[in-house]
């Protein structure tokens, strides 16, 4: 079986200048989860830059989408740093697909 597994990522982000590092975690992560298996079809990852208004800490969000069969996942994370917020939605989706899997298992 490859290691590599072949299935799109995609990343947006409405940083003004958004750092590869942050592209490379995401990769990394997905690829690591799908490896050994063939449930993963895909990715979507977002991280948006805090509105403009009152607040006096920024909020970055970074929303992450494992298209995986039988059923999507999906996770959002909120705090003041853009890295940590992506990793914590990384960390919140790996939780899921390793729960939905154990699931299907027991089926």
């Amino acid at each position: 079986m490859n290691d590599y597994s072949d299935f799109p990522i995609e990343f947006r982000s409405d940083l003004e200048s958004p750092d590869i590092d942050y592209y490379v975690e995401i990769e990394d992560r997905i690829r690591a989860l799908a490896r050994g298996h063939q449930d993963i079809t895909g990715a979507a990852a977002s991280l948006e830059k805090p509105a403009q208004g009152r607040e006096t800490t920024p909020i970055f969000e970074a929303s992450i989408v494992v298209y995986i069969r039988p059923t999507s996942i999906a996770a959002v994370e909120k705090t003041d740093d853009p890295l940590k917020a992506l990793q914590g939605a990384l960390t919140a989706v790996e939780r899921q697909v390793r729960e939905q899997r154990e699931k299907l298992r027991g089926y």
